[in-house]
């Protein structure tokens, strides 16, 4: 009996979360059924398939295959448009994919972790609040610039006589392959601008467990349990996006590679008004790229930093500790002082935004009255340091090393293809 009703309360909790219209979602969930990407019921998930095979499929391949225009001038035939098709098609398709999932195994209530902030600070909660309303920008600050772009190149091969269509069927074609590029380039980013809006919220949850270590009441267990709490949302994280975030390396960095294998050869014809495209749809794939893992890499690297911060904490509250055992004055007379010291203002105005509650060079409080004795902080300062946490991609933890390796590599297939398409080295 006692299994049965454990059964049934975990089948509670995954039930979906159910929201109202007048949520913090609101605004998302509207521009969610816009771009027709909402499958929060049959008939949006229907027409969220219909427009997805249209824009990603159908529209490229006839694009490429009606449009490819042999008999055009030099300028005007599309070399490199399989390749900038697929690409593009691919990533919108496994972003696409993996939306799906989130959405009908999740919700985006609990997908975006909404239905925990009730058990967050009140600053958590805020800033998250704050980040998710600042989310579309952050979307539109990528993609709109690449699609100006697009567009340009777009209208002046239908205007300048591309193709033999007549002057109406060039208008439909155009808009259609503009909607097509506008719908593929925004699916993508959108999967990874809500990592990165995720990843901030982790982050922020780290900067408050970081007022939990010093507080006077806190002891070993509370600090503990905290931490594991944490540990668990970030390995949610991790099995839900490494799918996604390994499959989008490999392809953008196959797709590099068959960019530069058709850039480099003998008789490739490498003007601008040809190779442009290519370069464009490398860019925005690498942008996207760098957002997932710049947001996975910080987030560890902040994670990683409550072992520093714990045996900064263990030293200052051991040293005052001392103190107060040999000295016969008030240990508020021998206290380790935060403000004092080397943080002079000249200091700090050198640093800069770079330091926080979780990575900084300032001694922290210590608290004389602390009940927890040195053996409970020694054993937490040890399972800091064996148990470090962070985003990983089935067991590889994406860290500043593995970052400067990816970075290394996709930078300079990036630099050797826009020095071969558009001049820049």
């Amino acid at each position: 009996m006692a299994d049965e009703d454990e059964t049934l309360e975990n089948k509670t909790v995954l039930v979906r979360s159910g929201s109202h219209m007048y949520d913090e979602l609101r605004s998302f969930r509207t521009w969610f059924k816009w771009m027709c990407v909402d499958q929060s019921n049959p008939s949006s998930a229907c027409l969220s398939w219909f427009v997805f095979s249209l824009l990603t499929v159908v529209v490229p391949w006839l694009s490429h295959y009606l449009l490819a225009c042999s008999e055009c001038d030099a300028d005007h035939s599309r070399t490199y448009g399989c390749v900038t098709q697929l690409s593009m098609s691919s990533a919108a398709a496994l972003s696409f994919i993996c939306l799906s999932r989130f959405n009908k195994k999740y919700g985006l209530r609990r997908f975006l972790f909404l239905d925990k902030l009730c058990d967050e600070s009140e600053t958590v909660r805020n800033c998250y609040t704050q980040q998710l309303n600042r989310s579309t920008k952050i979307l539109f600050f990528f993609v709109l610039p690449c699609f100006v772009a697009e567009s340009t190149y777009k209208i002046w091969w239908y205007s300048s006589g591309g193709t033999q269509i007549p002057f109406l069927g060039n208008v439909i074609a155009c808009i259609l392959e503009l909607s097509s590029w506008f719908y593929r380039t925004v699916v993508f980013f959108l999967v990874c601008v809500l990592f990165r809006l995720i990843c901030y919220l982790q982050i922020l949850r780290l900067q408050d467990f970081a007022q939990v270590l010093f507080h006077v009441d806190s002891d070993v267990e509370s600090v503990l349990r905290e931490h594991l709490r944490i540990r668990r949302h970030l390995r949610i994280i991790s099995h839900r996006f490494r799918v996604f975030i390994l499959w989008t390396l490999i392809f953008i960095t196959a797709s590099l590679f068959a960019s530069l294998l058709l850039t480099t050869r003998p008789n490739a014809d490498l003007r601008i008004y040809k190779s442009g495209e290519l370069a464009l749809c490398s860019v925005s794939l690498l942008a996207g790229l760098m957002i997932l893992l710049r947001s996975a890499t910080r987030i560890t690297h902040k994670a990683q930093s409550v072992t520093c911060l714990a045996a900064k904490w263990h030293a200052c509250v051991t040293i005052d500790s001392y103190h107060w055992a040999e000295s016969e004055f008030p240990p508020a007379a021998h206290r380790v002082d935060c403000n004092n010291g080397y943080n002079g203002s000249s200091d700090a105005e050198e640093v800069g935004d770079e330091e926080d509650e979780l990575d900084n060079t300032k001694f922290v409080p210590s608290y004389a009255y602390s009940t927890i004795s040195f053996q409970k902080r020694q054993a937490l300062v040890t399972y800091f340091e064996n148990n470090r946490a962070g985003v990983t991609i089935y067991g590889f933890m994406l860290d500043r090393t593995s970052l400067h390796t990816i970075f290394g590599i996709e930078l300079t297939l990036m630099l050797w293809l826009l020095g071969k398409t558009v001049g820049v080295s």
